[in-house]
């Protein structure tokens, strides 16, 4: 893992706002026994199981980028990739974003997701836009809104992202104010022991996030909602 990467998310893990939802999301989980952590996890299964591969759209893709230390795609990276040369073969959108930044001196995870497309056989002319600034998933939505603003684009977004990831992605996009639907690289859940531990990981992810935006609201909390919103 680069040092830059490691940066950003101690970084992120010693925000007073990000210790603030922490907080409050491991009190309401603790007073409730872990029943609401049991149903954040089953949130984020019934999403990883249920999200189609055909999205209805898919005129604007936005493709998440996967951390790259090698600059080579992992297995998940790969199959979202996959994903989207299917999608193009079948029904060419308008408009591909490819998310994601990387550590000075290296490719972005756009910048590979880029060269891969090519590579796979999507046409060098293609609607391909990077954005390769972003360091989380956030912070991939909130700058894929300003190219999309810039593009003049108001409709339907498409997600696409492994399926462990999409009830990350759907907060956010939700949050952000998009318009959007789901789309999963892989065909199906595949379960194994190292995927449980990614389905875990994510449920108590989306769990602080969201009811962190909820104690914001509740009690009028612009900075923390500034930064979800």
């Amino acid at each position: 893992m680069s040092s830059n990467r490691f940066a950003h998310g101690r970084a992120l893990l010693l925000d007073r706002d990000v210790l603030h939802a922490g907080a409050i999301a491991a009190t309401v989980c603790v007073m409730s026994a872990g029943l609401v952590y049991l149903a954040y996890f089953a949130h984020v299964v019934q999403i990883a199981r249920r999200a189609p591969c055909d999205p209805e759209h898919g005129r604007c893709v936005l493709l998440f980028g996967k951390h790259t230390p090698n600059g080579e795609p992992d297995d998940d990276f790969a199959a979202r990739l996959a994903r989207t040369v299917e999608l193009w073969r079948v029904r060419p959108a308008q408009m591909i974003v490819l998310l994601g930044g990387g550590p000075p001196g290296k490719p972005s995870e756009a910048e590979v997701a880029h060269a891969a497309l090519l590579a796979r056989g999507v046409p060098a002319d293609a609607p391909l836009h990077l954005e390769t600034a972003s360091r989380d998933t956030l912070q991939n939505l909130r700058n894929a809104r300003v190219l999309l603003e810039a593009a003049a684009h108001d409709g339907r977004v498409t997600l696409l992202s492994s399926r462990y990831h999409l009830a990350r992605c759907a907060l956010f996009a939700r949050q952000l104010g998009f318009d959007w639907e789901l789309c999963a690289a892989e065909p199906a859940l595949r379960w194994s022991p190292s995927l449980l531990l990614r389905l875990a990981g994510e449920a108590a992810y989306v769990c602080c996030t969201d009811i962190g935006t909820r104690w914001a609201r509740l009690i009028g909390h612009r900075r923390m909602l500034a930064r979800v919103t």
